[in-house]
């Protein structure tokens, strides 16, 4: 059993963070939203599977192309302003899939909410990977998650509420809610320069430049190119897989009314086993490295996502989408502090975590790409089995990578490797 160091506190969260939480909250509310029923709408618009995956498609392509764009933009212009500005481009975006008259111009509307969405996520990121404490940043990444999380629980049920009232009315809740969330971090953060380093600088003290880390320079790390190939499987599963082929295979089961709830509760219950894993899964990483939890999580998340094709009961299908959600629930944090500790602190890493958030967005356009096209020619059996089969990559990546190491608190012993 190990013993307290002697003066060694849990470091705070900075307050900029603090504002982040906050921010992903109220996006992650107005996304679960539009979420289960994304697909579907797409669906009205007399297309099929196939065409209906690729509105998912499309939003993480945007996010692929404009990546190196974005995280340029970043460590030219800081995170905050960049933030705002992507928050901003995706709330015009969804107020305008609200009034869309064809499947063109949803395609269109999706694709400018593509651009912006890299913009934030590349943002927040790496405003997260700057300023977390070494010995927290597990933490903070899941309680970023957990953010999210919150909304997410609560989104898909509102949306199933909502349903009577039509499928355009979550677009509009959505960009207001977009709307609210960028002025809650231009008030808060993008007025005023975001300090280096929160814990010793004051009000009086000058702005220091702050060094940016290169995608070369990353990629000599082997625990970043594991997140790369983990990104990508994570992409492929969680947000093209779940987000897409999932709500299509429920209303393929139970039919077009109870499809359209169930897709919502699965939604809403994979939120649910990210929840219960997010309540200890960043203080595992903290303590016991980001190799273990990302082998696990991704190990649960793939299994659960191909199981469901066979077992297609509801009480399957709920159990089943409480497991996929407490294998992400595990992942996420480890995973992104593994590449928090690549970027190390006081460091831009937004062009880094553009790679990173590539790769992840490479996944989330191909699985549902290829997964769209199995189902209508083969089956959704199939598409899922295959797209479990392809992200065994990530678990691959991480099985061949030397043990990551544990940050110490200052005043501690050396770290120790898991």
């Amino acid at each position: 059993m190990s013993k307290k160091v002697p003066g060694t506190v849990r470091p705070r969260i900075p307050r900029e963070i603090t504002i982040l939480l906050i921010a992903a909250f109220i996006i992650a509310v107005g996304f679960g939203l539009i979420a289960p029923i994304l697909p579907q709408y797409a669906v009205s618009f007399d297309v099929g599977a196939a065409a209906a995956s690729v509105i998912v498609s499309i939003f993480a392509f945007a996010r692929l192309i404009f990546a190196p764009v974005a995280g340029m933009l970043t460590a030219k212009l800081g995170e905050p302003r960049i933030y705002v500005t992507g928050v901003s481009l995706v709330a015009l975006s969804t107020l305008l899939c609200a009034v869309v008259q064809d499947y063109t111009q949803l395609l269109i509307a999706r694709g400018l909410g593509g651009f912006g969405s890299t913009m934030f996520t590349i943002s927040a990121m790496a405003l997260i990977a700057r300023l977390a404490p070494e010995a927290s940043r597990g933490r903070i990444s899941g309680l970023y998650a957990g953010s999210f999380l919150l909304g997410n629980v609560t989104g898909p049920v509102i949306g199933t509420l909502l349903a009577p009232f039509g499928m355009r009315l979550p677009f509009v809740i959505y960009g207001v809610a977009l709307v609210i969330a960028a002025v809650v971090v231009y008030v808060a953060l993008a007025r005023k320069p975001v300090k280096n380093k929160l814990d010793s600088a004051t009000d009086a003290e000058p702005v220091k430049p702050v060094e940016v880390l290169t995608t070369r320079e990353a990629l000599r790390s082997p625990t970043f190119r594991a997140a790369l190939a983990s990104g990508f499987s994570y992409g492929w599963l969680a947000f093209g897989i779940r987000t897409s082929m999932i709500p299509l295979f429920a209303l393929a089961i139970f039919g077009e009314g109870t499809g359209q709830q169930v897709a919502g509760i699965s939604l809403a219950i994979f939120a649910v086993g990210n929840g219960l894993a997010l309540t200890f899964s960043g203080r595992l990483t903290d303590a016991v490295g980001r190799k273990i939890p990302v082998l696990v999580g991704m190990l649960v998340l793939l299994s659960s996502i191909v199981l469901m094709g066979y077992f297609t009961s509801l009480p399957a299908f709920i159990i089943l989408s409480i497991l996929a959600g407490f294998g992400g629930g595990i992942l996420g944090p480890a995973q992104q502090a593994a590449v928090a500790d690549v970027i190390g602190s006081g460091r831009n890493g937004g062009k880094a975590l553009a790679g990173f958030q590539m790769a992840t967005d490479l996944g989330a356009i191909i699985g549902p790409l290829i997964a769209g096209v199995m189902a209508d020619n083969i089956s959704y059996q199939v598409a899922l089995s295959a797209s479990g089969a392809v992200c065994l990559i990530g678990v691959f990546a991480w099985l061949f990578t030397p043990s990551t190491i544990r940050p110490a608190p200052k005043g501690s012993e050396a770290p120790k490797a898991n």
